[in-house]
């Protein structure tokens, strides 16, 4: 048997003590995998990193807005009211239709609308 220098006993005490530390991380690797699969595993780390992104994004793009809401608050309330008025222009139209026709009718109550007269024509 030949006699080893003693670097190389070290350096197989370190190597058999790495590879006995390799062995228990996989051992622990494949219990913790037997309760819980990759797939759930992949799914749920994602599903969390997502929802955490999308969450720090919305705080982000609501302190911008707000930020940029104080900045203009003239604009944003003309368009506030602007899409008021847009969604209620139905209602709003009928209102002033009514309106319009009850007084031209009470103005002239004799006289014929102008729209007849001119559909109507001379039958002379």
């Amino acid at each position: 048997m030949t006699r080893l220098p003693a670097r190389f006993i070290e350096d197989r005490a370190l190597r058999d003590a790495a590879r006995a530390v390799l062995i228990e991380d996989i051992e622990h690797l494949r219990a913790s995998l037997a309760e819980e699969g990759i797939a759930s595993r992949v799914s749920s780390g994602v599903t969390g990193t997502i929802s955490t992104r999308i969450r720090t994004g919305a705080r982000d793009v609501l302190a911008q807005a707000m930020a940029q809401a104080n900045d203009y608050k003239g604009v944003l309330a003309l368009l506030v009211g602007a899409i008021i008025l847009f969604l209620a222009r139905g209602p709003i139209l009928d209102w002033i239709e009514t309106l319009g026709l009850d007084e031209d009718v009470e103005d002239n109550p004799g006289e014929a609308a102008p729209d007849a007269e001119a559909a109507g024509g001379d039958d002379e």
